[in-house]
């Protein structure tokens, strides 16, 4: 069974200086059936305007990535991690305790376009981490590569839960294919581009969760990037 998300349904609102879009309920987007997805919680499409970004503030128990499409993302947070996050940048923070953060647009000219999850930890009171790896377009063309997952398989970030992610990027005619195990859910996020999802026709910014599945086949229409997130 599949359920889409189509991108103009999702909650909006434009703050001048940041253009978001809420796959699930968060801040004063409140909508009952979509309140997230399994542990998935939040995927917020920002598009933050040159020089401005969010202010330090505060997360706690929350698995929080973040994956950069275009610009550049400045990051720094109370553990004494600084980093500028670039397109093919993926950051894991686990807020655990309590952990204080900023996020700001590293340009004076450009805008900074990334996708902000967060993922419902395994348990609470975990100690607060930061991780960031780089995976090449490259690395994710014509494949699924797996990005994020629990014990950090081939080189992807480990995140304490019972969840993996996998990015792909895919050109017309690119084709790719998934087995979810028994008992295991989908949720597909469309970043940019066009493409087919068991036969059904996504493009940028739509969702789709994928249950009871024993397969998911993922065919370019379009060059397009795709995070598909494997749940428990």
């Amino acid at each position: 069974m599949m359920k889409i998300r189509r991108a103009h349904e999702r909650g909006h609102a434009n703050h001048g200086w940041l253009d978001t879009h809420h796959t699930f309920s968060f801040a004063h987007y409140h909508d009952p059936a979509f309140m997230g997805f399994r542990c998935l919680r939040v995927i917020n499409d920002d598009t933050v305007a040159p020089g401005q970004g969010f202010g330090t503030h505060g997360h706690r128990d929350m698995e929080i990535v973040s994956y950069v499409l275009e610009g550049g993302l400045e990051h720094k947070d109370s553990m004494g991690t600084g980093s500028v996050l670039h397109p093919g940048h993926v950051q894991r923070m686990s807020a655990g305790t309590g952990v204080t953060h900023s996020e700001f647009n590293h340009s004076h000219d450009e805008p900074v376009h990334f996708l902000q999850i967060w993922i419902l930890p395994e348990r609470s009171g975990l100690t607060p981490e930061y991780e960031e790896k780089v995976f090449t377009a490259e690395d994710k063309q014509g494949r699924l590569r797996l990005i994020v997952s629990p014990e950090g398989h081939d080189g992807s970030l480990r995140i304490h839960q019972d969840a993996s992610i996998f990015a792909s990027v895919l050109g017309e005619g690119d084709t790719v294919h998934h087995d979810l195990a028994a008992n295991r859910h989908a949720w597909l996020q469309i970043a940019h581009g066009e493409l087919r999802v068991n036969g059904e026709t996504l493009s940028t910014g739509d969702g789709v969760a994928v249950t009871d599945e024993t397969r998911i086949t993922i065919e370019g229409l379009r060059e397009a990037e795709v995070l598909m997130f494997d749940v428990a």
